[in-house]
This record gives structure tokens, C-alpha cells and sequence, in this order.
């Protein structure tokens, strides 16, 4: 079971090439996942594939974790160089945002987007 850093550091690098399949590996089965998109939490892997799968075909996003920190209720924070762009390739975002993860027994349960990073 690798660590919960080197888990979201393998799951980021899958997202990135757009290996599903992987980084989906890294979720629990019951995984509650924000729609940054259109608002709201996607439940489950299926839903996850869904939304990431819908997502690829409107954007290109890309997500590159800079720092990871542990917050006081034990749950892995993120900070995360966003860039993303356009399908043509056009940068629309280019931004720091903050992740926050629940790691539990090697598997992420929760993950929140907590606020862009000034």
C-alpha cells in the first residue's frame, strides 16, 4: 500500500496523461469527488469516470502538485499549480488552488477543492 502522498502524486501524474483506469485505482469505491464544473459532489468511481470523461472533452486541464501538507484532522492537503485550457490550447486558468484529501486504509474517500491560492 503506498503512503497517501505517494498516492495522490501517482493519481495527479495519471490525470495528467489521462490514464483513467489509474488514477481511478486510487478511489474508493464510495469516493465523494467535487464537481468543479457545475457544482456538487460526484459519488462513486463510476460517477468520477463520468465526470472526468465529460470534463476531457470541454477542457484540458492539467494539475501539478507543488507542496503537500497534513491539516490538523489528518487529511492531506494539496497545493496544486492549475493550468487549464481551451480544446484549440488557449490558457484560460492558470491559478494555485488548494486540494484536501481523506486518505483511508490506502484509498481516497473524500477530496474538496478548499480555495484558490492568492
Amino acid at each position: 500500500m503506498l503512503n497517501p502522498r505517494d498516492l495522490l502524486t501517482r493519481t495527479y501524474a495519471a490525470f495528467n496523461s489521462r490514464d483513467i483506469d489509474r488514477a481511478l485505482e486510487a478511489l474508493h469505491p464510495d469516493v465523494e469527488w467535487p464537481n468543479g464544473m457545475s457544482g456538487g459532489y460526484e459519488h462513486g468511481r463510476d460517477a468520477v469516470r463520468a465526470y472526468w470523461t465529460n470534463q476531457w472533452t470541454q477542457i484540458d486541464p492539467r494539475v501539478d502538485p507543488v507542496a503537500m501538507d497534513t491539516d490538523e484532522h489528518g487529511r492531506i492537503v494539496v497545493h496544486v499549480h492549475q493550468v487549464v485550457r481551451d480544446l484549440a490550447g488557449t490558457v484560460i486558468a492558470d491559478r494555485m488552488v488548494r486540494h484536501v484529501y481523506t486518505v483511508v486504509d490506502g484509498l481516497v474517500t473524500h477530496m474538496e477543492i478548499a480555495a484558490e491560492i492568492p
